[in-house]
């Protein structure tokens, strides 16, 4: 049992953080506490509220007082003003694993990540069919599942014996997005997503975006899914705002 417990990795997940330019000091103590509650932290989008680098350089000093890996993927809020690629490289340089279409490996456990995109669940998900514009939304969804499975099925290749967890921002299932106008479905997820989460034999897959939707729900093929949005682990008595995953 001691062997069983040793090889249990924490981790810890949080998406929409939004941090602005005011909130220089507010995530020290966040950070600080995650680090010793677990041995990785996700970020699952929506890193900065408004896209601005200077809020991604709030964030990268707030980091600094977290002491584990980091693996993250962008949000839309953090494509807002076209500062992504500046946003990434800030990111990058302060060793976030920033995932879009790869992998990386930390212990036992591959993690493989991207943003995703929308385009509706189940039988309400929006065919490529019509105007180029609807055509061009459709393409967008289905080429964030094809990354996904490329870096899922590379991670199996290399690394076949690991535990494998998906980073997102957008929800793969209609059930993690539950609570939100039923509107606004097609632009929270794609059950295009959940795809390569059955395929690979995905452990669980975690994502952000829907701020008042569900915890958590599971794929067709029971993969645990996690709504990590920091409201609803607000709303959900988590403090700090953090969701803990072993594996």
């Amino acid at each position: 049992m001691a062997n069983a417990k040793k090889n249990k990795t924490r981790i810890a997940a949080v998406g929409d953080i939004h941090v602005r330019e005011t909130d220089g000091g507010k995530w020290k103590e966040f950070f600080t506490q995650v680090s010793e509650k677990a041995d990785v932290l996700l970020l699952c989008g929506d890193l900065t509220d408004t896209g601005r680098m200077t809020e991604a350089e709030i964030l990268v000093d707030e980091m600094k007082a977290c002491s584990i890996p980091v693996v993250a993927v962008l949000g839309n809020h953090d494509y807002e003003r076209d500062h992504q690629d500046e946003i990434r490289k800030a990111l990058v340089k302060e060793d976030v694993h920033l995932l879009d279409g790869d992998f990386v490996v930390i212990g036992d456990v591959g993690f493989a990540g991207v943003k995703g995109f929308g385009g509706g669940f189940d039988k309400g998900m929006l065919g490529m069919f019509g105007e180029p514009m609807i055509k061009n939304f459709v393409q967008e969804a289905v080429d964030e599942s094809l990354k996904l499975d490329g870096a899922l099925s590379r991670l199996d290749s290399e690394y076949s014996e690991l535990k494998k967890i998906a980073v997102l921002h957008y929800s793969p299932i209609r059930a993690t997005v539950v609570g939100e106008p039923e509107q606004i479905f097609p632009y929270l997820g794609s059950s295009r997503l959940a795809e390569p989460l059955n395929r690979r034999g995905v452990l669980a897959a975690f994502h952000g975006h829907a701020h008042i939707g569900t915890l958590a729900g599971e794929t067709s093929k029971g993969v645990k899914v996690f709504n990590v949005s920091k409201p609803i682990l607000v709303q959900e008595g988590f403090d700090p705002p953090f969701y803990v995953l072993e594996v």
